[in-house]
């Protein structure tokens, strides 16, 4: 028995005709070539005892392990030494700002200060103000000062005091 195999020249299909045909005899032979498609599969338990077994050391990889972690902890000081500086440079940008600040409100409230002051020490108001109180200017010779400086309406004795000598 000879095989007798047609091309699509040769055949009276059309082309989509063949093309559908073909792809119907591969989907028919898939279920046939998967793999564990004829027989169910059941999970089995399988007891295994590791306790036995103790993991190799190598040394080269510990090696690599170490100077890699190293490098991440120098890596990592360097970032925090870094942020450490920035923040605190932050930090006292604010301090500063806030010194500055509490310097200008200081600084009004003394001219504030100074404003009351001399509006209070105004020797017109002074005197008015002792006026209404029934309070009279003193009169010669009655104000004695502490330091033995004489009144201004008191006559003063002139008074000669030697001069220091020099010292050599």
């Amino acid at each position: 028995m000879a095989t007798f195999t047609t091309t699509y020249f040769e055949g009276s299909q059309s082309w989509p005709e063949w093309v559908k045909q073909r792809n119907a005899e591969l989907m028919a032979q898939q279920p046939l070539r998967r793999r564990g498609a004829r027989t169910p599969e059941f999970p089995f338990p399988k007891h295994l005892d590791n306790s036995r077994l103790v993991k190799a050391s190598d040394p080269v990889r510990l090696r690599q392990m170490r100077a890699f972690s190293w490098a991440i902890a120098a890596f990592f000081a360097l970032v925090m030494v870094y942020g450490l500086q920035h923040f605190s440079a932050i930090e006292g940008g604010y301090q500063v700002e806030s010194e500055k600040q509490i310097r200008d409100q200081l600084r009004e409230e003394n001219r504030q200060l100074r404003l009351s002051e001399a509006q209070l020490t105004q020797p017109g108001r002074i005197d008015s103000m002792a006026r209404q109180m029934g309070l009279l200017e003193p009169q010669p010779g009655q104000v004695i000062h502490p330091n033995g400086r004489p009144d201004a309406g008191t006559p003063a004795v002139a008074q000669v005091v030697p001069p220091a000598p020099a010292a050599r």
